[in-house]
């Protein structure tokens, strides 16, 4: 049972605090919400295009710093696995599509497809409550998980995700 006063030097705020974290992932089964939305360059991103890859879209706003720092890291990522049956989609959320598109200019290139969600009905149709957050989609087309927030080491669950999805 849990101490109300203390628990080895810990507050009780502390511990009911820890007692109540919702885990990073959330994990789920379910078709993966079909789309189309307006891509960089007056390209058209689609969801379905990526039929049979594995995917991993990111959504994103050049406001958000864990998104700024996430970036670069992403690429990476989508360079290493883009070979075995993999995409990333970054997916900004924003409701004027220059000020991401002058902040992508400005970075080291991001050559996964970007889209933009200007009016934010993907965003809902994924119950996107904050930014970032990553959902993982099997070649199946269906949503496996969804990972909110980020944090340095991220990255490293990810590509485990990623690894496990390639591999079924």
């Amino acid at each position: 049972m849990i101490s109300v006063r203390t628990i080895k030097g810990f507050s009780k705020g502390l511990v009911l605090a820890a007692a109540f974290v919702l885990p990073v992932f959330a994990s789920s089964s379910s078709p993966a919400p079909a789309f189309q939305l307006s891509g960089r360059g007056g390209s058209t991103v689609d969801l379905s295009q990526f039929k049979g890859k594995v995917v991993m879209i990111n959504f994103w706003a050049t406001w958000c710093g864990p998104c700024r720092q996430e970036m670069p890291l992403l690429e990476s990522i989508y360079k290493q696995y883009k070979a075995r049956g993999f995409t990333m989609l970054g997916v900004n959320v924003e409701p004027d599509s220059k000020a991401a598109e002058a902040w992508l200019a400005k970075q080291k290139p991001v050559s996964f497809p970007i889209a933009f969600d200007v009016d934010s009905k993907v965003s809902k149709m994924y119950k996107v409550a904050g930014m970032p957050s990553t959902i993982f989609v099997d070649r199946n087309g269906n949503i496996t998980e969804m990972h909110k927030g980020y944090k340095p080491g991220d990255e490293s669950l990810y590509m485990d995700k990623i690894r496990e999805l390639l591999t079924h």
